[in-house]
């Protein structure tokens, strides 16, 4: 049994062990928070129980980042992020100092190692191509956010004093915007997309602001567009899921966490598989109403899958996925990319990834609800408001001239050619000015070239 003891503002979380030489010992484990404590607690104790437990021992890197793995990697990671972190550890962390004492782990030491991060060539992370040569500023600070988690369990284990990385000098990453198709954009590849597949990804992604593989892991059972929703413009999806693909040694370290189906592999050899999943964050999981539009695409695809399944009868296996090959087997993201891509070059459209579709999604959204930022969100499915207002914060850049301007009519221009003993009466625009009908609202909207661009888009297949 282990217990929670509360010593200068912070928990400790101490058990009773027996090391190698059969001695009995005590383990102090300390935590900031009392949350902290209790899910090590419940963590010891339960591993006692089945009695896999193992007392934080680590005397090299590699000895702290397999414990880091096996214990907060398993339980709080998501098989992604796990993908992800295991390889940045594989890769750029053991081969280089993984033998490292901890004790020699030195503040010194770890600046001279993210320099020298930026010499090594990069290598290619679970079939994922670098994108340079050497490993980039943005992998630099990838791999410490790794290491600064690690390095604070190991002082929290008692194995380090203090986290060498707390102040550590990284590689300063230059902001890119990544680019995104406007209006006119958007309606030429949908005029021109004669890729049945495509174009319902094309238009899913953008009016419903979808990750891809939330989009690829759609069932039918999760979507409504009977005929009276679609009347009473009710139709809608409900997001619940994911098509991912996993590296099979991960889904076993997780113990298949998060896994609502696996695919049969088509090659047995093959080192991942394919899969269902809960979604990361539990505010992904949504319900997102249909432009009239593309429910009645949704209609038309399922219409095609049915009669799809009665020509070919046994050999179409169903897996009620809304975007599926004809043999029912899940389409992945590399298939609508490759043919996303194929449009743009086509089609000689700006070179965008299908990912951008969504942040377009989210842009129009704002400035067609006037900056309705929860209700954007509850679409987009971000966990804070704080990744929407500061990711699209450029939306609102119109406004903030609109503002400059109305500061200058109403209180600078105001001030003009009157005495120096006070400033003139400032008229109250919006008081003196009867309140804009919705009509009269809307009707300025569309004045706006973009609006009207983007209002022809959505209603151009009615």
């Amino acid at each position: 049994m282990a217990s929670i003891f509360k010593r200068r503002g912070k928990y400790s979380v101490v058990y009773r062990y027996t090391d190698e030489e059969g001695k009995e010992r005590q383990k102090w484990e300390t935590f900031s928070t009392e949350k902290e404590a209790k899910a090590r607690k419940r963590q010891v104790e339960q591993k006692m129980a089945d009695h896999s437990f193992v007392v934080p021992t680590a005397k090299t890197l590699h000895d702290l980042l397999e414990e880091y793995l096996a214990t907060y990697g398993v339980s709080t990671w998501a098989m992604s992020t796990y993908d992800g972190n295991a390889a940045l550890i594989r890769n750029y962390v053991e081969p280089l100092i993984g033998d490292v004492k901890l004790s020699d782990l030195t503040p010194r030491f770890m600046d001279q190692y993210y320099r020298d991060l930026r010499n090594v060539k990069a290598i290619y992370c679970n079939n994922r191509k670098p994108k340079g040569e050497y490993v980039t500023p943005n992998t630099v600070r990838e791999i410490h956010k790794v290491l600064r988690t690690a390095f604070n369990h190991a002082v929290r284990w008692g194995l380090m004093e203090h986290n060498p990385v707390d102040h550590a000098i990284l590689p300063k990453v230059p902001k890119v915007e990544r680019p995104v198709w406007d209006a006119d954009d958007l309606m030429k590849a949908m005029d021109n997309c004669k890729d049945d597949t495509l174009a319902l990804a094309i238009n899913l992604a953008f009016s419903c602001s979808l990750r891809i593989g939330e989009m690829l892991g759609l069932t039918w059972d999760c979507i409504d567009v009977s005929p009276e929703a679609v009347t009473n413009g009710e139709a809608y999806i409900y997001v619940n899921k994911e098509l991912q693909r996993c590296m099979r040694d991960t889904l076993e370290k997780v113990d298949n966490k998060g896994v609502i189906y696996k695919f049969p592999p088509l090659i047995r050899s093959t080192h991942s598989v394919l899969l269902l999943k809960e979604p990361k964050t539990k505010t992904s999981v949504r319900k997102i109403y249909l432009p009239k539009t593309v429910a009645e695409m949704l209609i038309k695809t399922k219409q095609e899958q049915d009669n799809l399944k009665e020509l070919v009868g046994d050999e179409y296996t169903d897996y009620n996925l809304v975007f599926a090959f004809n043999n029912g087997r899940p389409i992945e993201a590399r298939n609508i990319t490759k043919a996303f891509e194929k449009l743009i070059k086509d089609n000689d459209l700006p070179r965008v990834v299908f990912h951008s579709l969504r942040h377009s999604s989210i842009s129009y959204k704002l400035k067609l609800t006037g900056g309705d930022i929860k209700a954007v969100q509850g679409d987009s499915g971000h966990a804070q408001v704080k990744m929407v207002t500061d990711v699209y914060s450029h939306v609102f850049e119109d406004d903030r001239v609109k503002n400059a301007r109305l500061i200058e009519e109403t209180f600078y221009s105001g001030r003009k050619g009157t005495s120096e003993t006070g400033p003139a009466d400032v008229k109250n625009p919006v008081s003196e000015q009867p309140e804009e009908t919705d009509a009269e609202k809307l009707l300025k909207l569309l004045q706006k070239p973009e609006m009207a661009a983007l209002v022809k888009t959505l209603a151009g297949s009615l």
